[in-house]
Order: structure tokens, then C-alpha cells, then sequence
């Protein structure tokens, strides 16, 4: 797990000092090594200059470091991630007479993209983002795991005359860092996506002309810049048919887990109190010979806590566990630091920041997190309630046409009746829209996830930028994730657009920074390519029935656990925002949101803006507080970062 970052531009000293800038901002990603290097300049004198600070995880030797050259072909790579089947490709490679230096996974990807270019990135089983240059040809290829675990972020000068074309980086903050993009500003249509979902939608980012590289995708570019091609080079496999058995989920569940366990530093597990941390702290428990290392965030505030049944998982599985108490004023003295850490704005990732920090300060430098298993089995409300809402909206669709909008001001009003300030942005309240939406499951999908309204999130943002998105999406994300839904298989539509956007675009890219801030790596065995084929070939009913249960991966990740330490209600890393906001933590967070100074070079309506906070204060229970929070972390970040309107 490392950083990396690049330009293909003039090799002089504006660009190399740019390098510099970009690879200290990295710093916090790989504090164990770091490098540059420029490759031969063209008769112009450009070419492609790479950066990589190292978090040392396999192969701990100085052989490890990067950019690693191949000594056959002259190839570089620089790499951030992890191929968790190296040994398997390396064996293969020495087959056909490749030798190597090292014991580790980045030089096994440097001889096989030398080996067999941009088909080799199909064979790779991990996460990683990477940089490859290729010395004969001339040409960068620039590619992103095919699930989007690691983040890979490109910014094309619009100044044909200048002196760089591309440059690219782990972070969106290492290319602000660069000096390079001259004034930047923050992107119109993220702002509506923001507003919308409590996160940026790619391929966007919140710095206009700075985008993220689609997921299983390969940018190759020439050594000024042009685009050669632009590919995928995953895609996932339609299944031939449900011939997918229960022992080959748990066999294809224990390899992902024993795949993710390798590692030359130590190693542990986010554990909460849920069906799916457990199941991966079990599993490890069941196909590791070493000791297993378990850690859980547990509150003062009992009712939020999941220190106590923690702790009796762990004592079940027969871990090493460890518990790290979060106090209010912990929290609140390093809410700065943790709001810092995320690259991009987001209303989540704070948990992940904490955890993260609490394990590397244990003495840890991997963890393993249950991150994604709702996705694949349908643990989340959605895969309940958007088939439902859309049964309900084609029923409501048989009205004569004339009581169908009746029906819906109806069920407006009585969501709104008697009330001042903001109006609910419940489900109730979402009705009409939903009735609008009822033939796409995608803008479904949207609006039962939206912070607001859509009326109100016009207010929020101002027409022109709310028509700018399909609902909170980028046009283009729109069509493509229009293109995953299939009319008679709705639950595996939903679990396609939970993967793209609930885990691709807010869960990984979160982890990712908040994690890497505390210079710890965080695996995610149910994001696997290789888990997904077996996963997409199980029996419907198999797979999702009873919704919500996940029972398939109870019955194979808990194993010797008795079912009733999970008979309880659902919860996750959930810090108790609720309370700390109407106390110390309220001060900061309204005195932001009322600021019309602050708020206004964000893109947001100051006054609307004042409303959401004025009606949380006032009426409880109208507003949830994610909908404070998330204004407030996307104001904070502006202003952190300095991108305005």
C-alpha cells in the first residue's frame, strides 16, 4: 500500500520541483521509502516523470522500493496496492525465463505487463492502482483495480502551449499540492452530487479538471499526453447459470480471506459486533496458523457501544482482541484531523479514521474489514425496500391519471402538515418522486438514498446546478449504471448499483484516505473480483433469501459461533453523532452552518443552508443529523483545501 503519482510533460525543473511537491504530499501513504524517476527525454525534451512513497507490507527488503525497473526491457512501474496471487503469476512467469530480484507482488506486475502489456492487468487478483512505462514504445499505462478499491486521479492541462500534459495521483490533494493546476475551483457538478448523496459521484471530482480512472479500466497515453487507448480490462462475467453450490461460496470465502491474510508486517481485523467483521475475523481464525488480532471502537455512551459483545465474538472466535474507548472529547479534539484526512468531501469516513489511527498505534500496519459483504448478499434496507416501493409505485400508476398526483400532494401534505422550517425529507415525503421515477430503477434507487428532497436540494444548490445531474448523478454515470439494470433480476440490479456507488463511490474511496492517514492498509476480502464470479453464480434465493439475513455467509463465516450473539438489530461502526451534535460538538458545527460568509463560496444557499441547521435545532426528529453533517464536513472541506466556486 503506497502512493503514486506522475506527469508526462517537460523533464525540466518546473515539472521535477512539481514531482517533489506531489510525492510529499503523499508522505502520510508510505513514510518507509520514497523515490522519483524520469525517464529518457524525447528531441523535444519531454517525457514522463513517476513518484511512489512506500508503506512497506511484502518484500520488506531495499528490493521492494519504487520506481522499479525491469533490467530486461527498461519497463517502470510504480504501484499502490496489493496482488494477493503473486506466486501463482510469478511461478509462471519463471516458466518463460523471467528471473527476479525480489520476493514481493510489484515486481511480478512489472515483468508481466513487460511480458504481455495491458492483458496481463486482466490476470492480477488484488487491489491497485499503477503507473507502467513502457521504454520501447514510449507510452504510460495508467490502471485501477477492477472493483475501484484503489483510487487513481488524472488531471489534463487545458493549456495545449504548457508545459505538461498529464499528471496523475493517488490523492486529488497531491495534485492540488503539485502547483500545477494554477486556480483551481470546485466542480459544479459535484456540487450537485454532493448535495445529493453526501459524496461526489465519479468519474467527477470536487476540483473541476481533475477526474477519477473508471474501475478495471487502462489509460494508455503517449509520451506527450495524447490518449493511445482507453479499455477496460475486467469485466464481470455473466453467469452461465446458478450451478454454484454452498461449498463452493466457502471455499471461494476461505481463499479470499487466506489471500488477504499474507503479509510481511503485522496484521489484524476490524471487528464490530456484526454478521460480517465476524465472519472475517473467523475465517481468518479458521485458515491462519498465526494468532489473530481483532480490534473494536466501543463509546462511553453504552447504547452505542459495541465493546461488550465485541468482546464475546472474540473470546468465541479466539482472537487476540483489543478495544479502543472513543470518548466525546477524544472525538471532538481530533474531528479536524479526521475531517482532514478525506481526500474528497464526505458526510462518512470519520469511524474508519479513528479505527484506523487506534490500530497503527497499536502497532499495526494491515487490517482486514468486512466492507462489502452487504453488497453481494443483500444486507441492506434497499434490497427490502426499493422492490417494494416499486411494486406500491406501478400498483399507485393504475389510478386514472387524474388522482395519481392527488394521491401524492396527499401523502405531501400530511409529511408536512403543521410544520415550519425544512419539511421532512422522509420516505413518505419522497413519494411523489417516486411515483415519477417508478420505470427507473436507478433514480429509485437515488431518491431513496438522497439527503433531500429534490425540491429542496434545488434550494440548496440553485436550479442550474441541480439540472446539471440525473438525480444526483453525473449524465454519463447515469447511462452507465442505466446499462447494469436487468427488469427480471431487480435484487441483483440493486446489489450492482450498491457495489458501483454506495461501496465504489463513498465506502472504498473513504477507507482509502482515512486509513492511509494513519499509514495503515486496509484489505477488503468480500471486494474481490474472483469472491464476485462465485457469488454471481449462486441460486437467487440462495444468495438473498431471507432479504436482510445474509444467511448463506452466517451459516459458512460463523461456524462454531452460536447464532444468538446476532440475534439484534443491525449496526456497524456507528459513532453516536446524534448526541455529541447537541452538545460541545453543536458550537462548531452551527456556528459554520450559520456563517452565510463561510457557506456562500461553497456553491450552497447560505439560507438554505441556515434552514437544514435552524430546523435540526428546533424540531427534533425532522432532520437527521447525516443531512447536518454532511453540509457541515463539505463547507469544512472547501475551506480546508481552499476550492471554491
Amino acid at each position: 500500500m503506497c502512493g503514486i503519482a506522475g506527469i508526462v510533460g517537460s523533464l525540466g525543473p518546473r515539472n521535477n520541483e512539481a514531482l517533489a511537491l506531489m510525492e510529499r504530499a503523499l508522505l502520510h501513504r508510505g513514510p518507509d521509502a520514497g523515490a522519483t524517476w524520469g525517464s529518457p527525454p524525447d528531441e523535444r525534451g519531454w517525457g514522463c516523470l513517476l513518484a511512489h512513497r512506500r508503506l512497506a507490507i511484502l518484500d520488506l527488503a531495499p528490493t521492494g522500493i519504487q520506481p522499479m525497473i525491469d533490467s530486461d526491457s527498461g519497463d517502470v512501474i510504480v504501484q499502490n496496492g496489493e496482488i494477493y496471487n503473486f506466486v501463482e503469476l510469478r511461478d509462471d512467469l519463471r516458466r518463460t525465463g523471467r528471473t527476479f530480484r525480489s520476493t514481493g507482488d510489484t515486481e511480478v506486475m512489472l515483468k508481466a505487463l513487460a511480458r504481455d502489456g495491458i492483458a496481463a492487468l486482466g490476470t492480477l487478483r488484488g487491489m491497485f492502482a499503477c503507473a507502467f512505462w513502457d521504454a520501447a514504445e514510449r507510452k504510460l499505462v495508467l490502471a485501477r483495480d477492477p472493483l475501484g478499491i484503489k483510487p487513481l486521479y488524472i488531471a489534463t492541462n487545458p493549456d495545449r502551449n504548457g508545459e505538461w500534459a498529464v499528471a496523475f495521483a493517488s490523492e486529488v490533494r497531491a495534485l492540488l499540492a503539485s502547483g500545477l493546476l494554477g486556480s483551481v475551483r470546485l466542480d459544479q457538478t459535484a456540487v450537485g452530487s454532493y448535495a445529493w448523496n453526501g459524496f461526489v459521484v465519479g468519474p467527477e471530482t470536487a476540483v473541476h479538471g481533475v477526474r477519477e480512472l473508471r474501475p478495471g479500466s487502462a489509460l494508455v497515453l503517449d509520451d506527450r499526453g495524447a490518449v493511445v487507448a482507453d479499455k477496460e480490462f475486467w469485466q464481470r462475467r455473466a453467469a452461465a447459470g446458478r450451478d454454484v453450490d454452498e461449498s463452493s461460496l466457502e471455499a471461494a470465502l476461505s481463499e479470499t480471506v487466506r489471500l488477504h491474510l499474507a503479509s510481511d508486517v503485522p496484521l489484524g481485523v476490524f471487528l464490530s459486533s456484526g454478521v460480517d467483521s465476524t465472519a472475517i475475523a473467523n475465517l481468518a481464525r479458521r485458515v491462519s496458523s498465526a494468532p489473530v488480532h481483532t480490534f473494536t471502537l466501543a463509546f462511553a455512551e453504552a447504547e452505542h457501544s459495541e465493546g461488550p459483545m465485541a468482546r464475546q465474538i472474540a473470546a468465541a472466535i479466539g482472537t487476540n482482541h483489543h478495544e479502543v474507548e472513543l470518548s466525546e472529547s477524544t472525538f471532538v479534539d481530533g474531528l479536524d484531523n479526521a475531517i482532514d484526512s478525506l481526500d474528497q468531501p464526505s458526510f462518512d469516513g470519520i469511524n474508519s479514521y479513528f479505527m484506523s489511527h487506534a490500530v497503527r498505534q497499536a502497532g499495526f500496519t494491515v487490517a482486514l474489514a468486512g466492507t462489502g459483504a452487504d453488497e453481494l448478499f443483500g444486507g441492506y434496507r434497499s434490497f427490502a425496500d426499493l422492490p417494494k416501493l416499486e411494486q406500491w409505485a406501478r400498483r399507485t400508476s393504475r389510478l386514472p391519471a387524474g388522482l395519481q398526483p392527488a394521491v401524492a400532494r396527499h401523502a405531501l401534505r400530511l409529511a408536512r402538515l403543521g410544520r415550519r422550517g425544512v419539511p421532512s425529507q422522509s420516505r413518505w415525503a419522497k413519494l411523489p418522486g417516486m411515483l415519477e421515477r417508478r420505470d427507473d430503477l436507478v433514480r429509485l434507487y437515488q431518491l431513496a438514498y438522497a439527503l433531500f428532497l429534490p425540491e429542496f436540494h434545488a434550494e440548496l444548490v440553485g436550479d442550474a446546478v441541480a439540472a446539471a445531474v440525473v438525480d444526483g448523478l453525473p449524465v454519463g454515470t447515469y447511462e452507465r449504471l442505466g446499462s447494469l439494470v436487468r427488469p427480471d433480476a431487480t435484487l441483483e440490479s440493486i446489489s450492482d448499483l450498491e457495489q458501483s456507488l454506495f461501496l465504489g463511490a463513498r465506502l472504498l474511496r473513504d477507507t482509502d484516505a482515512a486509513s492511509m492517514s494513519a499509514s495503515l492498509e486496509v484489505r477488503v476480502p468480500f471486494v474481490d473480483a474472483g469472491l464476485l464470479d462465485v457469488v454471481d453464480g449462486l441460486d437467487l434465493d440462495e444468495r438473498f433469501t431471507p432479504i436482510g439475513r445474509k444467511a448463506a455467509l452466517r451459516r459458512i463465516g460463523h461456524v462454531g459461533l452460536d447464532p444468538a450473539l446476532f440475534e439484534r438489530p443491525k449496526r456497524g461502526f456507528v459513532l453516536p453523532f446524534e448526541r455529541w451534535l447537541r452538545s460541545r460538538l453543536g458550537d462548531t458545527v452551527g456556528g459554520m452552518l450559520r456563517d452565510p460568509v463561510l457557506v456562500a463560496p461553497t456553491g450552497l444557499s447560505p439560507r438554505a443552508v441556515n434552514d437544514v441547521w435552524t430546523t435540526y435545532v428546533e424540531h427534533p426528529g425532522r432532520i437527521d443529523w447525516s443531512r447536518v453533517w454532511a453540509l457541515y464536513a463539505f463547507v469544512r472541506w472547501c475551506h480546508r483545501n481552499h476550492v471554491y466556486v
